[in-house]
Formats: structure tokens, sequence, C-alpha cells
């Protein structure tokens, strides 16, 4: 297999893949190339600060009190001005839903503990704790599963 990038600052990104035939890496970099917005930061406020976070810093996004909240590694929220539905459309494919309200940064997801009703939290790197819905539980096992 051979690999050439060529960076030309004044031509249109394209990006080719000549394969024999499909594999999981061709489907790999599929996903890779139309989950990328050129993005890699969202902006978000808490009290008086306006910070840019990197999406690799960002373990969960959700909504707390009808507000748009990313939670950071350190355990920080800050408010978020986009909608969650236009979020996940910027995100990176590593992202992905455990409720209906909920975007997770699944190589921040430490573990998922069952709960005594039955249902599963994820628990996050820095130990907050979101429900996942047990039809998001599903695809997140067929997509691990699948690895």
């Amino acid at each position: 297999m051979k690999y050439k990038l060529v960076i030309d600052k004044k031509a249109e990104e394209e990006i080719i893949a000549i394969v024999h035939e499909p594999s999981s890496l061709t489907q790999q970099i599929e996903n890779l190339v139309c989950s990328y917005s050129g993005a890699d930061s969202i902006m978000g406020h808490r009290e008086d600060e306006m910070r840019k976070l990197a999406f690799k810093e960002v373990e969960c996004i959700t909504i707390v009190d009808r507000k748009v909240i990313a939670i950071d590694t350190a355990g920080n929220q800050y408010r978020i001005q986009d909608r969650l539905r236009d979020l996940e459309e910027v995100l990176p494919s590593y992202f992905i839903r455990i409720n209906k309200s909920s975007l997770a940064n699944e190589h921040r997801i430490a573990r998922f503990d069952a709960a005594f009703s039955g249902g599963v939290d994820a628990v996050f790197r820095c130990r907050y704790r979101e429900y996942v819905s047990r039809r998001c539980f599903a695809e997140i096992r067929r997509r691990y599963e699948g690895k």
C-alpha cells in the first residue's frame, strides 16, 4: 500500500483512495472524511469566561435546564450556543449519542455501570455520570462488537 499527501493551499481539497476492494479500513477512512467539518473546537461560556474547547477535551455534551452544556475533562461545565442536533453534525465520529439529550466522547468514557433500576450509566474519566438509554446502549454494544 502506498500513501501520498500533497499540501497545496491553492487547490481544492479532495481525498481519493484507490483500493482493490472495500474493507473495514476503507469504511473507517470514509467515515472520518465524511464526518470532518474542518472545525476542531467549540466555544463555551461560563460565568464571565468564554473559552475555546477542543473536541478532545470535551467529555460529554448534554442538556441541563433546557441549556446545552459541555463538560470538559476537569468536570467544568460550559454553556454552548449551538443546538445539540447542530453539534451532532459538526462533532467527530467518536462522539456518540447516549440518550435523547446527550452526546458522549467515547474516548473519555471510563466505564458503563449498571443501575439498580436496570438502566446503564456512562461514567466519564472526570467522574461525571450520564444515563444511557436502552436503545442507544444497544447501538453502542453493536458498535463495540463490530470492532
